[in-house]
């Protein structure tokens, strides 16, 4: 078997190379923590928005990458944290029955408030020779804000969807993405409004990919 064939039985449908990815930030979270309650009422109508964001991604072919915390659960994976959070008694359950990963989707765990801080995030973005990242999820002020800053200092092209990123309060998340627009150069037009098309050709040819 060659390795392109290895490929494609590790990646599925999923492309191997896309400039574009659409990354997921903490959507499955069982928002049980102080302040929880405050971010649940905000976190539920923007997981309809990254949702349908999310389907109109998969359509193009742009690789959806779920950025995940592990919530001090150091034995955790994928599976049981999606299972944890939808115990009936979790407060994110709604958020997570629609944000649940597809097969085909990546997942990685994070232990800090960046998505690149000791994850394989940066090695996974190599692979498929991103430049440009749309961001989405939770909470804006900060994990996306952490993420955002990191990502600008690794010379990404950044979006992040207005209505498709939550805080436990409107004031913090409306100034994180004034931060974010101003000081990180992030575009954050609504997702209704994100030509995705446009954004795969403004794009470009990919970085650099592993896989090549």
């Amino acid at each position: 078997m060659s390795a392109k064939e290895n490929n494609d039985d590790l990646h599925g449908n999923v492309p191997d190379s896309s400039a574009l990815a659409l990354i997921l930030i903490d959507v499955i979270n069982d928002l049980e923590f102080p302040g929880g309650e405050d971010l649940a009422r905000y976190a539920l109508p923007m997981a309809h928005r990254i949702a349908a964001l999310k389907e109109r991604a998969k359509a193009a072919q742009i690789p959806v990458i779920y950025v995940n915390d592990n919530f001090g659960r150091w034995r955790s994976d994928r599976r049981q944290l999606i299972d944890h959070c939808l115990q009936v008694s979790q407060r994110g359950k709604a958020l997570v029955e629609l944000l649940q990963p597809d097969d085909d989707d990546y997942f990685v765990l994070k232990p800090k408030h960046s998505g690149f801080f000791s994850t394989t995030l940066d090695t996974l973005l190599e692979y498929l020779g991103a430049n440009t990242l749309i961001l989405a999820g939770v909470a804006g002020n900060i994990c996306i804000l952490f993420t955002a800053n990191d990502a600008f200092m690794r010379d990404f092209t950044l979006y992040v969807p207005a209505d498709c990123v939550a805080s436990n309060h409107v004031e913090e998340n409306a100034y994180a993405l004034r931060q974010m627009q101003t000081v990180l150069k992030a575009d954050i037009t609504p997702s209704t409004d994100l030509d995705l098309a446009g954004l795969i050709a403004s794009a470009g040819p990919q970085r650099w990919s592993m896989s090549r």
